[in-house]
């Protein structure tokens, strides 16, 4: 047959007949994803479906461990043995205002109890913007996504995802929230603010596209990413925890700008996309919010953007959902909108109940909730739950106590402070053991500015560090102080990312500026914050509050490394993007 092949071929190109074109090739099979979704089916047929809703429902946890008499752990019992939940999400306790991080042995040993609960493998999601340090205790301190943005290199993003991995997959977390794909265009933004690497669209895909590539280069530590929030949560003014934003723009703005992180990351393959407690009239002409839009996730992010993976709600205990769509209302429009995951609604119970009514009457086709529950037992196949399911607890420390990664957030954070503006060459500052310290950290007790403080003092020991808090009236601000005019310089340091300085703060700032003494204006929190104090003599941000970033501001103050970020977002009145005074380090005295 060969040879009679050669033979017609041959006579062909003699006699100026065109050979035969050779047969197609069949089409390429992932034969790793076809065994995956085999896996996948195999689990979806022992399940019944109320079980098939209750795999795409993920349940609030804390991290901590409850006795087993008490009414949390009750509860936890309740949702995976008897609704049988498809996973949990890690978050913050947060009393008083202050945040209560998770201690890493504890939340692995917490995370073992409950997936030898469960008998289909639980899937543990965690906001892991900054890796492990956004919700655990004891781990290496991240900048903000901002500073990487400042900085301008896309190699220490690919590393950032590595590390991301790495921490997550030792304490139990298989699904990481990150990166964060919102442009953060609007200088009024409450919730993204630092959380955004910046705001041009392209850098943000770079960096969204570095992230997503180091996290998948340890084929030791597989995890599932998500790009968030969709259709894009930066240029908005309201936080979607509290109230229902407003995205203002057009279409085709939204399009070239706010989406082109989002498409870069579908192009990746990236996982699963979340979406955002916002409304885009633009997207959606009722105002339907976005979450529960079929326009957006159904006929935007899956059609037009051809995306195959999860779509995860983002949480639907906050307000921005909640107060539209009460009960369990939100999680039954979201499923018909074409969401895959409820993450952590207010009450499971209610929320099955009601998808499960929503499918009896036929206003959900059973079909969607196959499809869904199959793409989460297929990630959860994917990700190596139905081999192992449990944290090793004895490797938790030596991934969390890296040398490299330490030295790596730190070289970050150093590398991402920036420097707007220095009058008269306020900085470095030429006279620190004569210099006034003032860290305001918003709320009274607080973890923030303790670094810079520590660190400030050890090298300028007979310098003034105080600090101011809200509460405090102007006559406590002017006696905290004393006399400004015992101060070489002033540096005032926040750690706020709310759109502005609390009124009293951002008085007793004006009216030092105006003083004599030359004021130093630090934000380690929004960068946005110095815009109503024309008058200060330097500005200088991190774009992160995190404590690396806290040591990376004294190093630059005092000369003690060379300052070469650039702005990542415009300063009204202060600086554009790109921006940057570039100022080498002080030669050693």
């Amino acid at each position: 047959m060969a040879r009679l092949a050669l033979a017609t071929a041959a006579i062909a190109v003699l006699v100026g007949i065109p050979a035969a074109d050779p047969a197609p090739k069949p089409p390429k099979v992932d034969t790793k994803a076809a065994v995956e979704r085999k896996a996948a089916q195999s689990i979806l047929k022992s399940l019944s479906l109320r079980d098939r809703v209750a795999q795409m429902v993920v349940g609030i946890t804390y991290g901590d461990v409850p006795g087993t008499e008490s009414k949390e752990y009750a509860q936890y019992r309740h949702w995976i043995r008897d609704l049988h939940i498809g996973g949990l999400i890690v978050i913050n306790h947060v009393q008083y205002g202050l945040v209560r991080y998770a201690e890493p042995h504890a939340m692995g040993l917490f995370l073992n109890q409950m997936q030898r609960m469960s008998k289909v493998p639980l899937l543990v999601a965690g906001d892991f913007e900054r890796s492990a340090s956004m919700r655990v205790s004891d781990t290496v301190k991240f900048p903000y996504a901002m500073a990487y943005g400042a900085a301008h290199d896309l190699e220490a993003t690919r590393m950032a995802g590595l590390y991301t991995a790495r921490e997550a997959r030792a304490l139990g977390i298989q699904w990481v929230f990150a990166p964060d794909s919102d442009v953060n265009n609007n200088p009024a933004n409450p919730v993204i603010n630092i959380r955004s690497y910046g705001e041009n669209p392209e850098d943000v895909a770079a960096h969204v596209a570095a992230f997503i590539t180091g996290a998948r280069s340890d084929p030791k530590n597989v995890v599932l990413l998500s790009a968030k929030h969709f259709p894009g949560h930066g240029d908005t003014d309201l936080d979607s925890h509290t109230d229902l934003p407003l995205l203002t723009a057009d279409a085709d703005r939204i399009r070239a700008v706010e989406m082109k992180p989002f498409q870069t990351a579908i192009a990746l393959g990236v996982d699963s996309v979340m979406t955002a407690h916002i409304t885009a009239p633009a997207l959606d002409p009722d105002r339907v919010p976005s979450t529960v839009s079929r326009r957006v996730l159904t006929g935007l992010l899956r059609e037009e953007l051809g995306f195959k993976g999860l779509i995860v709600t983002d949480a639907l205990n906050m307000a921005g959902i909640t107060q539209p769509y009460p009960g369990g209302q939100a999680a039954v429009r979201a499923i018909e909108a074409g969401a895959d995951v409820l993450l952590a609604p207010p009450n499971p119970d209610v929320v099955i109940r009601a998808v499960m009514a929503a499918v009896e009457k036929g206003d959900i086709p059973r079909k969607r909730i196959d499809d869904s529950a199959l793409l989460i037992l297929e990630a959860k196949v994917h990700v190596g739950l139905t081999k192992n399911k449990l944290v090793d607890l004895d490797a938790i420390s030596n991934v969390l106590d890296s040398k490299e990664a330490a030295e790596h957030a730190q070289s970050v954070a150093d590398r991402a402070v920036t420097l707007v503006r220095n009058t008269n060459n306020v900085l470095p500052l030429a006279a620190p053991d004569s210099a006034c310290l003032i860290a305001s950290s918003g709320i009274r007790l607080s973890a923030f500015g303790q670094k810079l403080a520590e660190d400030f003092h050890r090298r300028a020991p007979n310098a003034k560090v105080i600090f101011v808090d809200n509460l405090l009236p102007p006559v406590a601000l002017d006696a905290v102080l004393g006399d400004p005019g015992a101060c070489s310089a002033i540096i005032f340091a926040t750690f706020t990312v709310n759109p502005m300085l609390a009124p009293d703060i951002a008085a007793f700032v004006e009216k030092m500026s105006q003083g004599t003494v030359p004021v130093v204006f630090v934000s380690l929190g929004n960068p946005y914050l110095v815009t109503p104090f024309p008058k200060v003599a330097a500005y200088l941000a991190t774009f992160s509050t995190a404590a690396t970033s806290e040591t990376a501001a004294v190093k630059a103050l005092l000369g003690e490394i060379p300052i070469t970020g650039k702005l990542p977002v415009t300063i009204p009145d202060f600086g554009r993007y790109g921006d940057g005074i570039q100022l080498p380090a002080r030669a050693p005295r």
